[in-house]
C-alpha cells in the first residue's frame, strides 16, 4: 500500500505540467512577499475577521519568533509567466535566506540570481535581491535578432515596532528585448528592432497590529522610461480605517466590523512618438463598508466612490479633453455557511481601474511607445458561487459572474505608420506592434479552482476559467482566450532534500486583427495594407517541470524544463515562444 502511495504522485508529476515560455517575460520575483501568503482559492477580499500580522510579544500570550519568512529555494525566480503571474512551484522546504545561484541552458540561457539579508538585534530585517536572465532567442525561426534579457536589483527593510510593522522596498528593473514578430514585411537580418524599458519602484507599508481605527497605510510609487522617450510617473497612497469586533445590543451572537478605505492615486504619462499622447490623472476613492458576522456566515454592505479628474492630449486631438466625474459603485456580499464543506455566497461590486503604460507592458511588452490611456469602469458585476473545505484535504471555489463595463481594455495590432515604399523604418513600424483598444460591453465568466492535499508532502491544484465578451463596436475581443486552465503539483521526498514541481497551462485560441501588405500601384508607389479582423492565434498546452536536490545544507543542484511539449506557439500574432527549454544550475546558501 505504501509503495502505491509513493508511485501515484510520481506518475502525476511525469504526466503533468507547465508553463508559459514567452521569451521576454521570464524574470525574478523581486517583490518577495513579506506577509503570509494567501492561497488563490481564498483571495477574494472581504471584511471577514482575520488575525493581524506580527503582534508584539508583550501583547501575545505565546511568544512570537521574528524569523524571516522562508521562501522556498525552487521559487526564487520565475521559470515562466503569463501576464505577470508567477507559475513556478512553491515548496515548504526549509532553506537559508542568503544564497546565490547560477544556471545555464539551451537557447543561450544564462541565469544569475542572489539574495542576501540579515536580521539585526532590534528585529529589523534588511536585505537585497539581484537577478539577471538572458536568452539568445529564436535564431532558427527569424533572420533578425530576437534575443532578450532582464535585470533586476532590489533592496528592502522591515522594522517591527511596538505598534506595528513598517516595510519599505526599492526595485530597479531593466528589460532589453526586440519587436521580433514581423509577419507582413521581409526586412534585412540586421534590422534594428530593439526596445528597452527602465522601471524604478519604491513602496512603503505600515501595518498596525490592532484593528482599532488605524489598520494599515500603503504608499506606492513608480517611474518608467523607454528607448523611444516615453515617461511615466505613478503614485498612490491607501489608508484603511477600521473598528472591528463591535457587539450589537440584544444580538450577542452577531458581530459587526466597520471599515473605511481612503485612496489617492496620480498618474502622468507622456510619449514622444507619432501622436505624442499625454495623460494626466488624479483619482480619489472612498470605500465605506459594514460587515455583520454570525459564525461563518456574514453580510457585507458598502459602496465605492471615485472622484476622477483626467486630462488627455495628443496631436490627433483638436484640443485637450478633460474629464471630471464622480462614480458610485455598489458593494455587497453575503455568505451562508451551512458547514465548512459548503458555503454559498453571492454579491455585487464594481470599480474604476486606472490603466497605466507600465501595467500594459506587463501584459503585452510589444506595445508601440505611444498609447491612449483610459480608465476601465466596471459599472457593476453580479456573481455567486460555492466554496468550502472538505476535511482540510480539499479546498474548492466555483463561481459565475456577469459584468457591465465601459472602456474594456484589450490589444489591437497596428498597421504600418509610414506607408512609404522603404524598409528603412523604425523598430515599431513593421506592423509588429500593438496598441490599447477600448470598447463598452459585457463579460460573462465562470471560474473554478481546487486544491487537494492527499499526502503531507504532496499538494495538487487546478484552475479553470471561461470568459465571454460581448462588445458594442467590435464583433470580437482581440487577444483574449475564451478558456484558460492550469494544473499544478508540488512534491517533496527524501526528508525534504528533493523537491519536485509541475505545472501545466492551457488556453484556447484567440481572435486578433492582422495586416497583409503589398506594393501598391499608387503614384508615388506606397505600401497598401489590408486588415483582417478575424485572424486566429492558436491555443496552447505548455508543460513545465522542476527539480531541486539538496546535496548539502549549503549546496543544491536544480533543473528546470519549460515548454517540454516543444510547441512554438504564439503569445501574440507572430511572437513565437521558445521551444523545449532545459536549464540546470547550482545554488549555494550561506
Amino acid at each position: 500500500m505504501n509503495s502505491t502511495i509513493k508511485i501515484l504522485p510520481l506518475l502525476f508529476l511525469g504526466i503533468s505540467q507547465v508553463a508559459f515560455s514567452q521569451i521576454k517575460e521570464e524574470k525574478l520575483i523581486l517583490d518577495k512577499k513579506r506577509e503570509p501568503e494567501v492561497k488563490k482559492i481564498e483571495k477574494k477580499k472581504t471584511s471577514i475577521e482575520k488575525e493581524k500580522n506580527y503582534p508584539p510579544e508583550e501583547k501575545s500570550q505565546v511568544p512570537v519568533n521574528y524569523d524571516i519568512t522562508n521562501v522556498p529555494a525552487a521559487s526564487d525566480f520565475k521559470t515562466s509567466t503569463i501576464q505577470g503571474e508567477d507559475i513556478s512551484p512553491k515548496f515548504d522546504a526549509e532553506y537559508q535566506n542568503n544564497y546565490f545561484q547560477l544556471g545555464m541552458g539551451n537557447y543561450g540561457k544564462i541565469l544569475a540570481d542572489g539574495n542576501i539579508s540579515t536580521t539585526l538585534e532590534n528585529k529589523m530585517e534588511v536585505g537585497a535581491d539581484l537577478h539577471y536572465l538572458s536568452t539568445s532567442g529564436l535564431k532558427k525561426e527569424y533572420d533578425w535578432t530576437s534575443k532578450q534579457s532582464s535585470a533586476n536589483l532590489g533592496a528592502y527593510l522591515t522594522s517591527y515596532g511596538d505598534l506595528g510593522k513598517f516595510s519599505i522596498n526599492a526595485d530597479y528593473g531593466l528589460n532589453d528585448y526586440n519587436y521580433y514578430g514581423i509577419y507582413a514585411l521581409q526586412p534585412s537580418a540586421d534590422v534594428d528592432l530593439q526596445q528597452k524599458v527602465n522601471r524604478f519602484k519604491v513602496n512603503g507599508y505600515y501595518d498596525f497590529y490592532s484593528n482599532e481605527i488605524l489598520n494599515d497605510v500603503r504608499v506606492k510609487s513608480s517611474f518608467l522610461s523607454d528607448r523611444f522617450g516615453a515617461k511615466e510617473t505613478q503614485a498612490a497612497i491607501l489608508l484603511n480605517l477600521s473598528k472591528h469586533h463591535l457587539m450589537i445590543p440584544n444580538l450577542n451572537d452577531i458581530r459587526l466590523n466597520a471599515d473605511l478605505g481612503l485612496g489617492l492615486e496620480t498618474l502622468k504619462s507622456t510619449f514622444d512618438l507619432l501622436d505624442k499622447n499625454t495623460s494626466n490623472v488624479f483619482n480619489t476613492t472612498l470605500s465605506p463598508k459594514l460587515s455583520f458576522f454570525k459564525d461563518k456566515s456574514y453580510l457585507m454592505i458598502g459602496s465605492d466612490f471615485s472622484f476622477y479628474n483626467g486630462k488627455n492630449n495628443s496631436l490627433a486631438l483638436p484640443e485637450e479633453t478633460k474629464t471630471n466625474k464622480i462614480y458610485w459603485f455598489p458593494k455587497a456580499e453575503v455568505q451562508i455557511a451551512t458547514s465548512d464543506e459548503f458555503k454559498f455566497y453571492g454579491g455585487v461590486d464594481g470599480g474604476l481601474k486606472i490603466n497605466s503604460y507600465s501595467e500594459l507592458l506587463q501584459e503585452n511588452p510589444y506595445l508601440v511607445s505611444d498609447q491612449q490611456l483610459r480608465a476601465t469602469e466596471t459599472k457593476y458585476r453580479l456573481y455567486f458561487g460555492l466554496r468550502g473545505d472538505i476535511d482540510q484535504n480539499i479546498k474548492y471555489d466555483i463561481n459565475a459572474g456577469f459584468a457591465k463595463m465601459n472602456d474594456i481594455l484589450f490589444f489591437k495590432a497596428n498597421d504600418l505608420f509610414n506607408h512609404e515604399l522603404t524598409l528603412d523604418r523604425p523598430a515599431y513600424d513593421f506592423a509588429n506592434t500593438f496598441s490599447a483598444a477600448y470598447d463598452n460591453g459585457t463579460v460573462s465568466e465562470v471560474r473554478g479552482s481546487v486544491q487537494y492535499f492527499p499526502l503531507a508532502n504532496l499538494a495538487l491544484d487546478g484552475e479553470l476559467g471561461f470568459a465571454k465578451y460581448k462588445l458594442d463596436r467590435y464583433e470580437n475581443i482581440f487577444n483574449k482566450p475564451l478558456i484558460k486552465a492550469s494544473l499544478g503539483a508540488k512534491y517533496t521526498m527524501l526528508d525534504k532534500k528533493l523537491n519536485l514541481g509541475a505545472k501545466a497551462i492551457f488556453a484556447s485560441d484567440m481572435t486578433t486583427n492582422s495586416f497583409s501588405i503589398n506594393d501598391g500601384v499608387t503614384v508615388p508607389p506606397t505600401y497598401v495594407s489590408t486588415e483582417n479582423l478575424n485572424d486566429k492565434v492558436g491555443g496552447y498546452a505548455d508543460l513545465n517541470l522542476s527539480a531541486e536536490y539538496k546535496v548539502h545544507k549549503n549546496f543544491s543542484i536544480f533543473a528546470l524544463g519549460n515548454n517540454l511539449l516543444n510547441t512554438k506557439y504564439q503569445t501574440f500574432k507572430a511572437y513565437k515562444v521558445l521551444g523545449a527549454q532545459v536549464l540546470g544550475g547550482v545554488k549555494i546558501t550561506f
